[in-house]
């Protein structure tokens, strides 16, 4: 286990773990002034490329953001999502996980399933790769995107999914939409770090989409809370600088050059 996975999993317990996405080395160099973990997610599909799903997000597209994201990152962990399709083996995973690895020096993947990908998490441990695991709604599967744990039976499975991942060698794992109780519950019996999204407080820490948080998108997820409005500040600026240039205010001598 590398020395920054280690410093994260330390956290369980005693301190709350703040996690936000990242696609571009801008953002992420804020982001690493507050963050416990940076993710380039594969969400950056909708959030970039206005995609109708995540499976349509390339590893060529992970690779070439995750390159920027860490230029912008220097201490928070960097974890990488592997896209749809790329992992549907042990020997298919462990090729593209050691490829984003390897061109984008970040410090772990992340996979989405439970018992299924039990095998391919192991080779990958084996392999030395670290692995952040990803339960409740799956985006790059679902085909109904409602919170996960309504059943009993489905309660038990997520959180034998849980133990089995742990098992199998993940440090952390992300909860998206999974009721209360059950979030409580997972995150009280594994020894990992359990990163909540629409999971309640009851994880060990909490993730979000940058977009969403900075009022960037038009996101309406109930989970979703926006501390500010770039998008406001954004159409602010261009309409001063459109105000400016018309009437000639914009550029000054200060902005220009003169022998």
């Amino acid at each position: 286990m590398n020395k920054k996975v280690k410093k994260f999993l330390n956290k369980k317990n005693r301190a709350k773990v703040i996690c936000l996405t990242a696609y571009s080395k801008n953002v992420a160099s804020i982001l690493d002034k507050h963050c416990d973990l940076v993710l380039v997610g594969d969400s950056l599909g909708s959030v970039l490329y206005d995609y109708k799903s995540t499976k349509e997000v390339t590893l060529d597209t992970m690779i070439n953001h995750s390159k920027s994201v860490r230029i912008g990152v220097k201490k928070s962990l960097m974890v990488v999502d592997m896209p749809y399709n790329t992992y549907r083996n042990s020997k298919e995973a462990l090729k593209n996980a050691r490829l984003v690895m390897k061109k984008t020096k970040c410090d772990a993947v992340k996979l989405e399933g439970g018992k299924k990908i039990i095998p391919i998490v192991k080779s990958l441990v084996k392999n030395k790769i670290p692995v952040m695991g990803h339960l409740g709604i799956l985006p790059q599967t679902e085909k109904k995107f409602t919170y996960k744990g309504k059943k009993l039976i489905e309660r038990n499975r997520i959180l034998k999914d849980a133990k089995l991942l742990e098992e199998a060698g993940i440090f952390s794992v992300v909860l998206e939409c999974i009721e209360t109780k059950l979030a409580k519950k997972i995150t009280e019996q594994l020894n990992i770090i359990t990163v909540g999204i629409g999971s309640s407080a009851n994880c060990d820490g909490q993730v979000l989409v940058i977009d969403d948080l900075i009022g960037l998108s038009q996101s309406k997820f109930r989970f979703v809370k926006k501390y500010a409005n770039v998008n406001q500040m954004i159409n602010l600026a261009v309409k001063r600088y459109k105000s400016e240039v018309l009437k000639k205010q914009f550029p000054k001598a200060k902005h220009s050059f003169k022998n």
